[in-house]
């Protein structure tokens, strides 16, 4: 309980140092937690799950009128106490001005941001990376978007080699509208990977509005860059707000060149008790024809953002 106190009151006067240094740091995080029952192939168990909890720091310091540094510390917080207590999520520091933005550090590849908001389940059972390569998290990179032009985006990230043995790779996206559908009705992206994590992959969403609807649409295309093994992928998804309550469904398949075929079908609904709170439920469950057993998982939870 001494090392706990000691710990807290370290960080706390960090923070409030680091805060004093610089006005333009935010502290903000998302406590995610749920009761889950989960069939992996060999039985059903009960389990309470922290879904990508997180804490962060981010912020800006103008150097001048053109010309400002940004810069992120954003750590993966265990609230369920199963493995470890931080993880380093996405932790840069960078440029930012008439020229766009420049990152250097560990971050989301641009095929990772171009899904945008399209997949309803991220960071639960039934997020695309469950089925689909390209959900990539990566050290040693430079990132760079370009300025917005019409509401058009491009960005590329360079993953440096790291070791004389390493390869580098690259991962270049083109980004039209809002992703969060709130300055224009549709966005829509392409992008492309060659040789991250050993695959080229390339994949094109859209998402949008008709009427009280919100319709996305993912195609994906990837390739082992060492077997030649091949997959199409294709994954639809909708939601509906009711008041305070949205509902949602999404339906995924990952189709391999071999003849095998998985899916995964999911369905939820989020009640939002404040504009920082909302309780949830979902249902996943995926058909496997390759080696993997059927899996399906039942839940409920509390995500709270602050």
């Amino acid at each position: 309980m001494k090392l706990v106190k000691s710990i807290l009151s370290v960080t706390a006067c960090s923070v409030l140092s680091f805060s004093t240094l610089a006005a333009d740091v935010d502290v903000y995080g998302r406590a995610d937690v749920s009761l889950q029952l989960s069939d992996e192939g060999e039985g059903s168990f009960t389990e309470v799950k922290s879904n990508a909890s997180r804490i962060g720091f981010k912020g800006t310091h103008k150097v001048n009128d053109d010309l400002e540094v940004i810069y992120k510390a954003e750590f993966e917080v265990d609230i369920d106490g199963d493995g470890d207590v931080f993880k380093a999520r996405n932790q840069y520091v960078g440029l930012k001005g008439v020229f766009g933005e420049v990152l250097l550090g560990k971050n989301d590849s641009m095929l990772k941001q171009s899904q945008g908001k399209t997949d309803l389940f991220s960071d639960l059972n039934g997020d695309i990376k469950n089925l689909w390569k390209g959900e990539n998290r990566l050290s040693d990179t430079v990132s760079y978007k370009t300025p917005k032009f019409n509401g058009f985006q491009l960005g590329l990230t360079y993953v440096a080699e790291d070791e004389v043995e390493g390869e580098d790779a690259l991962s270049i996206a083109a980004f039209y509208g809002d992703k969060s559908l709130k300055k224009s009705d549709i966005y829509a992206s392409v992008a492309i990977d060659s040789e991250v994590k050993g695959y080229d992959t390339v994949r094109a969403t859209v998402q949008g509005k008709v009427s009280d609807i919100v319709l996305g649409l993912m195609l994906q295309n990837q390739e082992n860059v060492e077997t030649g093994a091949e997959m199409d992928g294709i994954m639809v998804s909708a939601k509906y707000k009711i008041g305070a309550t949205t509902l949602k469904g999404q339906y995924q398949i990952a189709d391999h060149k071999d003849g095998e075929k998985n899916s995964g079908i999911t369905a939820g609904v989020d009640y939002k008790l404040t504009s920082s709170t909302k309780l949830f439920a979902f249902y996943t469950t995926y058909d496997m024809k390759t080696e993997n057993n059927d899996e399906d998982y039942l839940s409920v939870g509390l995500q709270y953002k602050f």
